[in-house]
């Protein structure tokens, strides 16, 4: 490994530590209730969240209030070196594998999301964000971004914040990231 493939992969195992200590003691309602806030002011739009994997913060409950109000959608995963594409979702709705160990409406018809709320390993207050690795989501916001104005949230518990993380060209850059603290708005 190189240098920053070793700091990367030092920096996930510390997160993903991180995290699964937060996931059973963190009480998620108040970043549900934060999200939910964040979400409510893209009335009218199509919003991306995604089914939780191990142990991700589940946005799922602050979506489906929203579903009378917003167009909601799931991400589905097509490979290492794919975009994701997403599938409308609304309560109730089957899920079935997508892909990475995640759950989507998958036979659902596909949909642009103009927000999208993404899963995490670590971030920082600079909009920075560290996922497994594969980059799914950074070559889907360059993809959507390129098309026209499109924000990302970041979803986590507050532990998973770094001081600042390893950022290459190819990273995207998050609008903020919600935690039980609140939300947090970055440069991105």
């Amino acid at each position: 490994m190189t240098g920053l493939a070793e700091q990367k992969a030092a920096i996930r195992a510390e997160a993903k530590a991180r995290r699964a200590a937060a996931h059973g003691a963190v009480d998620p309602a108040p970043a549900l209730a934060a999200l939910a806030a964040v979400l409510a002011d893209y009335a009218g739009k199509t919003v991306a969240g995604y089914s939780p994997i191990g142990t991700e913060i589940d946005p799922l409950p602050a979506l489906m209030p929203l579903a009378a109000s917003h167009r909601l959608c799931l991400p589905v995963t097509h490979g290492r070196e794919h975009p994701l594409s997403f599938h409308l979702w609304s309560p109730g709705v089957a899920l079935s594998a997508a892909g990475f160990g995640t759950s989507a409406p998958v036979e659902a018809p596909e949909a642009v999301p103009d927000l999208l709320v993404v899963p995490m390993l670590a971030f920082d207050r600079q909009g920075g964000r560290m996922g497994y690795g594969a980059g799914h989501y950074d070559r889907t916001l360059d993809r959507l971004r390129a098309r026209g104005p499109v924000r990302a949230y970041g979803f986590a518990y507050a532990a998973q914040e770094f001081d600042a993380l390893p950022q290459e060209p190819t990273d995207q850059p998050l609008d903020g990231i919600v935690t039980e603290n609140g939300l947090i708005r970055t440069g991105g």
